[in-house]
């Protein structure tokens, strides 16, 4: 058996590839994780995939990256959970943070060839990954057609009437309901053979070891994530009292960053008013400064949170450079880990209980439908500019999938050809 510091130095390692590599946002994050760690891995099959993507859609905060915490810590544990997040969100992170040091000597990044490769490349992830999981997940008419639904309330529905977020909810609620009314039975996936991660089930769902007691959904594991809940809660209302009573620039700092990563539904796009709110009208933030790091967010690998990292290394008053960077940093995700760790052993349970396992079923087709949306908007529309780049996503769609080329290769080759073609 893998012993635990193996586990979590594969963990990292793993997600350190994917942190160098993973540009496109949010949904093309999941098409990397589902590549790697369903495709290539096997630490999971496609139906807990899209449990643990349906489970992150609905907590406040950066989905994409709690998928990865989530990840890690079923693979390694608290250990594997902190892995994942360090590989993953470091190099964006030192970036961000370098930039925001030198930020003269950078101009604008938005028309530069590799970034359009790029986002090429991330289009034909994403294309492959809504592929693979449309194929186990919604392979009968039904779940087609929640899928469907799902798709047709994010493509219609604009966000000035519902913001995307709640949308995103609804349609998981309503793939959820459709599943427990319609579908009569629980599925597997296309049939009902046992997956080699559930064969694998023992060996990678624990939380700190390997001890019956400290597995994902035991009654230790339980005792942790209502632990973990309290610490959410307690931070949340008690850092802005604690900043209120204190003025400490540091608590402020960390209040502001902690608030934003736990109360915003929608991912790294939808946190960026509020931050905009809380720190330029103060004078934290000069305005220029902070649109100039926002366009830069976009050309770096890895969660668009990292942005914070860019805001607390500029912050004009009280802790600034590398060490307001770390700051912020910690405090915005934070609030992802706590949650992941307090919510995923009871998800684990109830998932367990066949009425909700049909339930699931649905909210996995509607899982599929929101990664088809989204292909379309942002990431083709984002993506696709110019028939150059509609051609190359076009091989690195046929790289990825037909030759099986690794999406970090892929990506790194399409940044390459974009630099030097587009």
């Amino acid at each position: 058996m893998t012993t635990a510091p193996a586990r979590t130095a594969e963990v990292a390692g793993s997600f350190l590839r994917l942190g160098l590599t993973s540009f496109g946002g949010p949904v093309a994050h999941l098409g990397y994780f589902r590549e790697t760690f369903v495709g290539r891995r096997s630490w999971l099959d496609d139906r807990e995939f899209a449990d643990l993507v349906a489970l992150c859609q609905m907590l406040p905060g950066p989905a994409s990256s709690q998928v990865g915490m989530g990840l890690g810590l079923r693979r390694a544990g608290l250990p594997g959970l902190a892995a994942a997040w360090v590989s993953f969100t470091l190099p964006s992170a030192i970036l961000l943070t370098l930039f925001a040091l030198g930020l003269s000597a950078f101009g604008d990044l938005g028309d530069a060839g590799w970034l359009l490769g790029l986002k090429a490349a991330a289009v034909a992830v994403v294309a492959g990954a809504v592929q693979s999981m449309a194929k186990t997940l919604t392979p009968d008419a039904e779940r087609a057609s929640i899928a469907a639904a799902a798709l047709i309330l994010m493509l219609v529905i604009p966000d000035s009437v519902v913001p995307t977020a709640l949308v995103q909810i609804a349609a998981i609620v309503l793939g959820g309901v459709l599943g427990l009314v319609w579908l009569k039975r629980p599925y597997k996936g296309a049939d009902d053979r046992e997956t080699p991660a559930e064969a694998a089930a023992p060996e990678t769902a624990a939380i700190g070891s390997h001890a019956p007691e400290t597995r994902v959904g035991s009654r230790g594991a339980r005792r942790l994530g209502i632990a973990a809940l309290i610490a959410f809660a307690a931070l949340l209302f008690g850092l802005p009292a604690l900043s209120a009573a204190t003025g400490d620039a540091t608590v402020r700092l960390i209040d502001i960053f902690y608030r934003a990563g736990a109360l915003v539904f929608g991912g790294g796009h939808v946190v960026l008013p509020l931050l905009e709110a809380e720190l330029v009208p103060t004078g934290l933030v000069d305005h220029d400064t902070f649109l100039a790091g926002y366009g830069a967010a976009q050309a770096v690998p890895g969660p668009l949170f990292t942005f914070a990292a860019f805001l607390g290394a500029s912050m004009t008053t009280g802790p600034a450079g590398i060490l307001g960077a770390g700051i912020a940093l910690l405090a915005i995700f934070l609030p992802a880990g706590l949650l992941v760790i307090g919510i995923l052993p009871f998800w684990e349970r109830l998932r367990a209980w066949e009425p909700a396992t049909a339930a699931l079923t649905g909210v996995n087709a509607a899982v599929v439908g929101l990664l088809g949306a989204a292909l379309y908007d942002p990431v083709f529309v984002e993506g696709i500019t110019s028939p150059a780049t509609l051609a190359l996503a076009v091989a690195a769609f046929v790289a990825s999938t037909m030759w099986k080329v690794p999406a970090w290769a892929t990506v790194i080759s399409a940044g390459v050809i974009g630099w030097l073609l587009l």
